[in-house]
């Protein structure tokens, strides 16, 4: 087996499941973590006591047992939302520890907190901590990085996200409640940063064809406006989401809905980088979001063990660690989505 260990914290929840589940495939040795040791050990045997699982009981205010976890491993992993209130101790955990640390976090807050407070003590520590590497948040700040290459005077940069099918879990139904009723929401304007109320509006984003043009709510309170002005000049930069996609039925009353069905949902990102002579725009259009979240930290994990990461320690957003088009051309080789990048498809 493969070493270093790469933990899975949150390993018993959907994504933290299927992030396992990658890892063991790929031979990795894996550390399953969490808050529920029952749960920890069912889901170890679900793997058949393999010799290259290993269980770590670990709950968010115990910050030894946190600590220890991080001793164990090259890498960790952290799954379990919301970010709001898990966030912390287990980054905290992995700069004491001296382990990379990837998270699944959309949160603008966490993802501020992260790099405001967390830069000088991972250098310290020589370890790369990636915040946002998920489906939202983190497929918009790796399109952006990828669209905007080359580009100069961008006055806007919108990553849209068209959603159906979406199954949330009780971690991703928790997060949404959070972020929609946060009133001190993030934006990135006339080249700043502002935290202040933020009123939604209605707005209408032109996706290719087939899916056409879609009403968006707009903005949504995602972490591309922290983590994309840090690596693409713009004046200004927003993330959309179809408005369509928390009115279907059961989008929020489907904590217990099975794998399969989780795995049903659809979606398209697609981001535009506006300049004042035109720009471009790139898009991935592909089916199961959780699974494209979990194998995205999985990449990024397994460059990070392998020693293919960011050539100074720190803390980095998705498209500052790795380059972001051929990122995400390793990501749909694994059937996750198709892409269309500047050159094949043009604003």
């Amino acid at each position: 087996m493969s070493s270093p260990h790469i933990a899975v914290y949150g390993a018993t929840g959907h994504t933290g499941r299927l992030a396992a589940a990658e890892l063991r495939a790929r031979g990795r040795d894996v550390i399953l973590a969490g808050r529920d040791g029952a749960a920890l050990k069912a889901l170890a045997e679900e793997f058949g006591g393999e010799p290259g699982v290993v269980v770590h009981q670990a709950t968010l205010d115990d910050p030894a047992a946190l600590r220890a976890l991080a001793e164990q491993a090259g890498v960790l992993i952290h799954c379990a939302g919301p970010f709001t209130h898990t966030g912390e101790p287990v980054a905290r955990a992995a700069v004491e520890g001296g382990c990379h640390y990837v998270d699944h976090a959309l949160e603008q807050h966490h993802t501020k907190w992260i790099f405001d407070t967390m830069q000088e003590p991972s250098r310290q520590a020589g370890i790369t901590m990636i915040t946002a590497m998920s489906f939202y948040g983190g497929m918009g700040d790796l399109l952006a990085g990828a669209v905007a290459e080359g580009l100069t005077g961008i006055d806007r940069v919108i990553s849209a996200y068209a959603v159906t099918g979406w199954r949330l879990t009780t971690g991703a139904r928790k997060t949404a409640e959070l972020l929609f009723a946060d009133t001190r929401r993030i934006t990135y304007e006339d080249g700043a940063q502002h935290v202040r109320y933020v009123e939604p509006r209605n707005a209408v984003f032109p996706f290719p064809p087939p899916l056409g043009p879609r009403t968006m709510i707009a903005p949504v309170p995602s972490s591309e406006v922290v983590t994309v002005p840090r690596h693409v000049s713009a004046r200004r930069v927003e993330a959309q989401l179809t408005a369509h996609t928390f009115e279907e039925e059961q989008a929020f009353t489907s904590e217990h809905a099975d794998a399969e069905t989780r795995a049903g949902s659809a979606f398209t990102v697609a981001v535009q980088a506006v300049t004042e002579g035109g720009g471009a725009a790139g898009q991935a259009a592909g089916r199961d979001l959780w699974r494209l979240s979990a194998l995205a930290s999985v990449e990024a994990a397994v460059r990070l063990a392998d020693g293919h990461g960011p050539e100074r320690p720190g803390v980095y957003a998705p498209a500052e660690a790795f380059p972001p088009g051929p990122f995400l051309r390793d990501l749909e080789r694994l059937g996750l989505f198709t892409l269309t990048l500047p050159g094949e498809a043009e604003l």
